[in-house]
Formats: C-alpha cells, sequence, structure tokens
C-alpha cells in the first residue's frame, strides 16, 4: 500500500511540475521568436505579460488561430516602445494581422523581413517614426487587403508596383513627406475602393488611368497636384468622397459628369474655373467647399447648395447667389 501511494505522489507530483507546458497551446517556435521581439525592444512595459513561464496565446498584443493555435494577429500600440521593428516578425509565417500604431519612438526603415509573411493581408504601421522610403517588396504580399503607412516620416516616391497587390481593399499612405507623381499604374488597381495620398509633397497631374477606377473615398489633398482631375468622377461610377483641396489643380468644373453616389466634395483652394454645375442639385451632397478659386456664374438653386455656409463659396473670381450676395 505504501509502495502504491509513493507511486501516486510522484505521478501527482509530474503532473503539476508539467501541467504549465502539457496545458499550453502556443506554438513553441512562435513563442521563442515572440520572447526574441521582446527582448530587441528592451523588454518594455507593454510588453510585461510576454512571460516565457506562461501560454503566448494568453499575452497582450497577439492572437492564436483556433485551430492551430499559431500566432496570427502582433498588434502593439499606445505604449513606450523604443527601437525599429526587429527583423523576427518575419518568423510568425502564420501571421495575418501586422499592427504598430502610435509608437512616436519606433523609428528606422520599415523592416524588410515583412516581405516572409506570406498570409499577411491586414499591415498597419502608422503614427510613428519610421522614415526611408515606401519599400518596393510590399508589392510582394500577395494577400494584403489593406495597407497603411500614415503619419510616419517617409520620403522618396510611391512605388508603382503597389498597383500589383491583387486584392487591396485600402491604400493609406497620407501625412508623410512623398514627393514624385502618382504612379500611372495606379489605374491598374483590381480594387481600390479607399485611397488615401493626402498631406504629402506629391506633384503633377493626376493620371488619366484614374477614370478606369472607381474609388468610393479618394483624398488627394494638400500636395502639389496640377492640371485636370475629371478623370476621377464619371456618371458610372460609384465614388462617395472626393476631396482634392489645398493643390494646384486648373480644370473646367462646368464639363465634369459627376456621379450619383457622391456625398462629399472639397475642391478648395485650387485653380478650378467655369460655373457650378446644376447636375449638383440632384445630388445628396452632405458637405461641399468649393471655396478660393475661379469660379463664375450663379451657384444653381435647389438640393442641398443653400444649405451649406457662404464660407464653402467664397473667394471665387464672381461666383453669386445663395448663400452669396445675390447676381447683378
Amino acid at each position: 500500500m505504501g509502495s502504491s501511494s509513493s507511486a501516486l505522489l510522484s505521478l501527482l507530483c509530474f503532473t503539476l511540475l508539467f501541467s504549465n507546458t502539457l496545458s499550453e497551446l502556443c506554438n513553441q517556435e512562435d513563442k521563442k521568436v515572440l520572447l526574441q521581439i521582446k527582448k530587441s525592444f528592451n523588454d518594455p512595459y507593454i510588453l510585461a505579460s510576454w512571460n516565457p513561464n506562461t501560454d503566448c496565446c494568453d499575452w497582450y498584443c497577439v492572437t492564436c488561430d483556433s485551430t492551430s493555435h499559431r500566432i496570427n494577429s502582433l498588434s502593439i500600440f499606445s505604449g513606450e516602445l523604443s527601437g525599429q521593428i526587429p527583423p523576427e516578425v518575419g518568423d510568425l509565417p502564420f501571421l495575418q494581422t501586422l499592427q504598430f500604431r502610435k509608437l512616436s519612438n519606433l523609428t528606422g526603415p520599415i523592416q524588410p523581413a515583412i516581405v516572409k509573411l506570406k498570409n499577411l493581408n491586414f499591415l498597419r504601421l502608422s503614427w510613428t517614426n519610421l522614415s526611408g522610403s515606401v519599400p518596393d517588396f510590399l508589392s510582394k504580399l500577395k494577400n494584403l487587403t489593406f495597407l497603411d503607412l500614415s503619419f510616419n516620416n517617409l520620403t522618396g516616391s510611391i512605388p508603382p508596383s503597389l498597383s500589383l497587390l491583387p486584392n487591396l481593399g485600402g491604400l493609406r499612405l497620407d501625412r508623410n513627406k512623398l514627393t514624385g507623381n502618382i504612379p500611372y499604374s495606379f489605374g491598374n488597381f483590381s480594387s481600390v475602393p479607399w485611397l488615401f495620398l493626402s498631406h504629402n509633397q506629391l506633384s503633377g497631374p493626376i493620371p488619366a488611368s484614374f477614370a478606369n477606377v472607381d474609388f468610393t473615398y479618394i483624398d488627394l489633398s494638400r500636395n502639389k497636384l496640377e492640371g485636370d482631375a475629371s478623370v476621377i468622377f464619371g456618371s458610372n461610377k460609384t465614388t462617395q468622397t472626393v476631396d482634392l483641396s489645398r493643390n494646384l489643380l486648373e480644370f473646367n468644373l462646368s464639363k465634369v459628369v459627376f456621379p450619383k453616389s457622391l456625398i462629399y466634395l472639397d475642391v478648395n483652394h485650387n485653380k478650378i474655373f467655369g460655373s457650378l454645375p446644376v447636375e449638383l442639385t440632384t445630388l445628396n451632397l452632405q458637405f461641399l467647399n468649393v471655396s478660393y478659386n475661379r469660379l463664375c456664374g450663379q451657384i444653381p438653386v435647389g438640393g442641398k447648395l443653400q444649405s451649406f455656409d457662404n464660407s464653402n463659396y467664397f473667394h471665387n473670381k464672381c461666383l453669386c447667389g445663395s448663400p452669396l450676395p445675390s447676381c447683378k
């Protein structure tokens, strides 16, 4: 009896000793990689839960797949974290979501090892101090549906190869220091309903190829773009929001054919001429600003046009009529 009790006690101790290991769902290779990432960032407080003695599927900032238990998401934001994105992020082969956001002390270039993440569909590196160029290798991440590199210090031109991403549903490169032209190839996107390129130093014309793309939301504001923007519009499109404000655009607004779906149009501070088309009265506009241009003629009466303040129309060449003073 004593021998049986002793054996049972030994078995119980063995079970307790290895209970953590036996119950852990996290893949051990993924765990090693995460701990190396933590070490590369000098053990920041935001990653305090990354304890080697606990299941990494329970750690803050990560999630595991419910079936394979491989790490499929790494999202770190709004914490005290310093340094560069470590190359080990490329060693999480099942990663689908990667986010580094609102980390003002995150520096250096966009980590080249990210190109190894073939399953990645959501990449957000925003509100950081990342610098350097928008890398061409991002075009190799064929499963990407959303790419956000906004609010950084990125410089140089936009790589035309981004248009090769077949599943991209949203692209944010706004609030950087990007220069050069908008790539002509961006007219070849198979599906990009959201495009944000505002608050950069982009120049040259809006690509004529944009006539082929049906953007849901397009923001090109606060750049140095020139010429004709009418290619963005069209009766056969479903565009809802267009912001072209504070550029150097120069075209005849009278000849623009607006999509029936348009609810937001901001073209203030450009060199746009002509008159306001009467078709604007047929749109369900929630916002309109055509101020600081070279428009003339009477503001058409009807629709939502008289619901906007005079500041949305003023500082034009000879625009008149409600809500501006009446035409003479």
